[in-house]
């Protein structure tokens, strides 16, 4: 048994997923990477394997470097390693934030930590040597560049081996990465890890009008029409996040709150809550909810449209993995119009539905229900003016009667246009997906 099958063992994997197996079977292992693929596809473990399978336990010295852009997702990372370095004998230590800075003891052998806190530790106070590291892992290094800590990574890397194997992981490429990319990586291999039938996102996308209510009360208002099995809720700030926890809370829900307001205690107990998978919904704002890498969430609910459409794509894309079905669900107000029809050009496909009785309903096009109603009108009109030119004995009756036939007639043919419409939706995303494959 090699030590990759020994680590599928110890962390009970029957097999790899596909940026997995392409990382770990590189042919050469020393070779500058960027790996392209979202968050839930299991990147986490494509960079563990080849560290664990390098590392060397008698080695008194860093030999991995880990950056993160939250402290979230080092929380979450540092979590997971734990397995595997109690099974090797390997020394993982966090670097973030919150966390106190530690002298002397025995030194690690893989650091995990956001750039400014491993940068001040390394360069500042000189309490951390990462220049012997022969890996710098770069995770999320999209979200790196945009919360603007890829200087604290140059900073790092300058000072670090030449020969050292640097590993970027990433779920865009930006334009403003390549220079970083540029200097830093010689002749990397990409590995670019699209759409798999298997891993392929299912997900449909509601959206639910704000109405004369609260968000707090919209969103206990959506809540009540599903059964998640874990519900991600998005607010746009840390004070809305706050503010729907606190009135889910008084409504019964058990949760989890996350969010920058938090103290570093709180958000780690927070974490630890995730992770254990025990909690059924997280209310979370967007920069902490980039560090949330979980499994199974069945709901996504966001509170609004983000300034940022891309975090939409964010949110919704935490639902709907590994072939499983997911729901998207915008509660949206007249502000939002924009970037709805923003994001129907990028091809997202919205379906307006309304809460009633604790069921979603569909809501019916407004333009269709004019056209519908002027059509009625009409018929009505012809009934009317038919009945005035001459009086029969029983004409009211029988006008109310073919009154009645109308409004009959316009529904279904209502219904029956909404029928077909569907059904060329659905021919449509056929054969999308069969030019996808």
């Amino acid at each position: 048994m090699n030590r990759i099958e020994e680590m599928m063992n110890v962390e009970g994997f029957k097999t790899l997923t596909p940026i997995q197996e392409a990382v770990v079977n590189r042919k050469n292992k020393t070779r500058d990477l960027i790996g392209i693929s979202t968050t839930g596809s299991g990147k986490s473990h494509a960079f563990f394997m080849p560290i664990f399978e390098m590392i060397d336990p008698e080695l008194d010295k860093v030999q991995a470097v880990i950056s993160v852009p939250t402290r979230e997702l080092a929380w979450q990372l540092y979590e997971r390693s734990k397995k595997l370095a109690d099974h090797f004998g390997v020394r993982v230590r966090l670097v973030v934030g919150g966390t106190e800075k530690k002298e002397g003891g025995l030194t690690p052998q893989i650091v995990i930590g956001t750039p400014g806190r491993m940068k001040d530790q390394f360069l500042e106070d000189k309490t951390l040597r990462l220049d012997t590291a022969k890996i710098m892992v770069i995770d999320e290094a999209d979200m790196t560049l945009e919360f603007g800590f890829l200087e604290d990574v140059d900073a790092i890397l300058s000072h670090m081996s030449e020969d050292v194997t640097v590993m970027v992981f990433s779920a865009t490429i930006p334009d403003l990465l390549q220079p970083f990319l540029k200097k830093y990586l010689t002749n990397p291999e990409l590995i670019r890890i699209g759409s798999d039938d298997e891993f392929a996102a299912d997900i449909q996308h509601y959206l639910v009008p704000l109405k004369h209510k609260t968000m707090s009360e919209r969103v206990l208002d959506v809540l009540g029409a599903i059964n998640p099995y874990v519900c991600l809720i998005f607010a746009n700030s840390n004070q809305e996040a706050a503010r729907i926890a606190k009135d889910m809370r008084n409504a019964g829900y058990d949760l989890v709150e996350l969010h920058g307001d938090l103290e570093a205690r709180e958000r780690s107990r927070a974490i630890r809550q995730i992770q254990s998978q025990k909690k059924s919904y997280i209310v979370a704002s967007d920069i902490a909810s980039r560090g949330i890498d979980l499994e199974g969430i069945t709901h996504v609910i966001s509170c609004g449209f983000p300034k940022d459409l891309r975090f939409y794509q964010h949110r919704s894309g935490r639902t709907g993995r590994a072939g499983r079905d997911g729901l998207a669900i915008a509660i949206y107000s007249p502000k939002d119009a924009n970037a709805i029809a923003s994001l129907k050009k990028q091809g997202i496909e919205f379906k307006e539905m309304d809460v009633k009785g604790k069921e979603f309903v569909p809501i019916v096009d407004r333009t269709k229900r004019q056209k519908s109603n002027q059509t009625m009108t009409a018929e009505m009109g012809k009934i009317l003016h038919k009945s005035k030119s001459k009086v029969k004995p029983n004409y009211k009756k029988k006008r109310n009667e073919a009154m009645e036939r109308a409004r009959h007639k316009a529904k279904r043919a209502l219904i029956r246009k909404e029928i077909q419409e569907q059904k060329r939706e659905r021919a449509k995303a056929k054969q999308r997906a069969k030019n996808e494959r």
